[in-house]
């Protein structure tokens, strides 16, 4: 089998990165942070979340995430919740093709920098 020329694998890792920036620009909106499914019990005594076994409240949803440092907690709807799983989704998609995205480039700018140095 012929090896590959350096020209070759550099035109490949161009198309590769190509297609991932072409994946990374059909992303819909993002947003960071997670979703959590919590029952609760509530304040009222002798109500069902009190018994024995409780049936707890709920459930309920809660968006958190890290926000100039602090930790912000949201109650979402049960419409929002779909939006919020979907943009969440989005953004970890964002990160991993941004990350395949670095390696590529860190593999073609080594075989471009190689190519400067042998001139």
């Amino acid at each position: 089998m012929a090896r590959r020329t350096n020209a070759e694998r550099l035109a490949d890792y161009e198309a590769r990165y190509s297609e991932l920036a072409q994946e990374l620009a059909e992303i819909g909106l993002i947003w960071s942070g997670s979703i959590t499914r919590r029952h609760m019990r509530c304040g009222t005594p002798g109500c069902r979340c009190h018994a024995d076994p409780p049936e707890l409240h709920g459930p309920y949803y809660q968006w958190t995430a890290k926000v100039r440092g602090k930790t912000i907690t949201r109650y979402l709807s049960s419409n929002e919740v779909r939006l919020y799983r979907e943009w969440i989704a989005n953004d970890r998609r964002m990160r991993r093709l941004i990350n395949q995205m670095r390696q590529v480039a860190v593999k073609a700018g080594e075989l471009k920098i190689r190519e400067i140095a042998a001139r």
